[in-house]
């Protein structure tokens, strides 16, 4: 039986609670070829060249699929559905037309330059309803009762889809998750039925986005998709297919990786005590606290579509054109080589530039209402809750493990201050 690498050990679901001694391990070769041909880095400084390299492309239609081996069982992904790319998996000059289209109806001058500070006031009275509503209870799960709904509500409310339409949404995501994989389990007996119910989701959610944006072409309404389907600036509208691309992001991303991020500040925060002492008695450093939380817990682990368009020396390693690549975000969030002590949690770390919202042209589109939804959500949930107490550590978590978080956050309170 061939050994393990230390990212096919970390890709496995049973070392999702703890991925980072293999990370530890992987940093040793900041630049590691896997069995299956993909190339990881996972050290802070080559990941930053690398999200500032043209060279690399992350666009998926330029890399080939990698090469199944024994020992890796990579999976046949050939019969995925195939759509426009989203501005996450395309290049310029596309990916620059594309974002500098979609940026005014969400943070930009002249159209909207106050909508995401705007949406505090909502924020916090989402914040506020979801403590009301656990007055009166002795446990609550900190994933399910608050960490999902104020961002899926929000973002409900940003691009204009129905709040009614959530519970369908959810399970085609959750579905499309369950089989986003990769490493050694992709040969599990289970997962071709898992890859096919996974395409069978991004289809149903393809559908319902082009259907609710046939909708706003038909009669506009209130959000962002309504805003971009009947845009008439001066390079004109999207296509259909890149629309609906951009609007399956948008609702997928606009919410996934917040709710991970909430998730992850509550328990880290619970396994913390003098941490979340400190931040009730001093609350403006929920502001660097945020950040510090982003860097300790990475919501996104990893991406898995950036590729070589051409060969690549980087830390005495030639990335081959053609080559996939996989930048281990959650690595590079805890190099010492960036920061001192990196496994220690620091509300007030200095120059904290972490990777948390990637770098580059694919910066997070979402950043800004995420940090401004994560303050409020902390901030108020250190405040209000009386002495909450983890119920299960590690708690269960997520099968997905590019977008990695707890699947319940089970906690014991005294109660809900005013």
């Amino acid at each position: 039986m061939v050994e393990e690498t230390p990212w096919q050990q970390a890709l496995r679901y049973a070392n999702r609670a703890d991925p980072y001694p293999f990370y530890e391990e992987l940093r040793k070769t900041p630049v590691a070829r896997q069995p299956d041909g993909t190339y990881v880095v996972s050290t802070y400084r080559e990941i930053v060249t690398l999200l500032h390299d043209p060279r690399v492309s992350s666009d998926p239609r330029k890399a080939p699929a990698p090469v199944p081996t024994e020992e890796e069982g990579a999976a046949d992904r050939t019969d995925e559905p195939q759509a426009e790319p989203s501005i996450i998996t395309c290049d310029p000059p596309e990916h620059d037309r594309d974002r500098r289209m979609m940026t005014p109806h969400f943070a930009g001058p002249p159209d909207s330059p106050d909508l995401i500070s705007g949406l505090e006031p909502e924020i916090r009275r989402i914040v506020d309803g979801l403590l009301d509503d656990m007055r009166g209870k002795t446990r609550i799960d900190a994933v399910d009762d608050f960490a999902y709904p104020l961002p899926v509500t929000v973002i409900c409310k940003v691009l204009g889809v129905p709040l009614e339409d959530e519970p369908r949404f959810h399970q085609w995501i959750q579905t499309a998750l369950d089989a986003w994989e990769y490493g050694p389990e992709t040969a599990s007996e289970d997962f071709p039925s898992r890859l096919a119910a996974s395409n069978q989701a991004v289809q149903d959610f393809g559908r319902f986005a082009a259907e609710l944006l046939d909708r706003y072409a038909r009669q506009p309404g209130p959000g962002m998709l309504s805003a971009m389907v009947n845009e008439d600036g001066p390079e004109g509208r999207m296509s259909r297919g890149l629309l609906t691309s951009n609007a399956l992001l948008l609702i997928f991303a606009g919410h996934e990786t917040t709710v991970n991020l909430i998730a992850h500040s509550v328990l880290t925060l619970l396994r913390h005590p003098d941490a979340l002492q400190k931040l009730r008695r001093r609350p403006e450093l929920i502001v660097p606290g945020v950040e510090e939380l982003l860097r300790f817990e990475s919501s996104v682990q990893f991406w898995p579509t950036r590729s070589a368009v051409e060969d690549i020396d980087i830390a005495g390693t030639t990335i081959p054109k053609g080559a996939p690549i996989f930048l281990a975000y959650g690595s590079a969030n805890r190099d010492p080589e960036q920061f001192t002590d990196p496994d220690e949690l620091d509300l007030e770390r200095r120059d904290n530039r972490h990777l948390g919202f990637s770098q580059g042209i694919h910066f997070c589109f979402g950043a800004p209402l995420a940090r401004l939804e994560v303050q409020n959500a902390i901030g108020e949930f250190v405040r209000r809750v009386e002495n909450p107490r983890l119920v299960e550590d590690p708690p269960p978590y997520r099968r997905n493990q590019i977008f990695r978080g707890p699947r319940h956050v089970l906690v014991d309170i005294d109660g809900i201050r005013d």
